[in-house]
């Protein structure tokens, strides 16, 4: 079981609220750069070619393994912090954070939370 977090619109709309899995992300570590594009982490995705770059340049003071290995601890960084930046950036775009739920996969916190919101009064 994950624990997730859902933000929907300000406005109501028929749309699925978005739900964001408190966990490591192998996609964000593999691939940090494709996991910004896809979910439109711009800023992210500009700070961390600034730190690549950084890195390359470090590479040619410190060597190549040095390069290597502080690439891969960017990269696992990215990993643990996906959640916190996918978090950030729906902030950013006027989602409102609603609460927190725990279910095994993100369609069922999508339905738990509409199901939850359609009782409440």
């Amino acid at each position: 079981m994950t624990l997730y977090s859902v933000f929907e619109r300000p406005e109501p709309t028929p749309e699925a609220p978005a739900v964001v899995p408190d966990k490591f992300s192998w996609f964000a570590a593999l691939l940090p750069p494709v996991f910004g594009l896809v979910h439109g982490l711009w800023l992210e995705l500009i700070g961390f070619v600034i730190v690549l770059g950084a890195i390359v340049l470090l590479g040619f003071w410190l060597g190549g393994d040095a390069a290597f290995w502080l690439y891969v601890l960017l990269a696992v960084f990215t990993g643990f912090e996906a959640a916190s930046l996918r978090r950030g950036a729906l902030r950013r775009k006027g989602w409102n954070y609603r609460t927190e739920l725990v279910a095994s996969r993100d369609d069922l916190a999508q339905v738990a939370w509409l199901q939850r919101r359609d009782v409440a009064p």
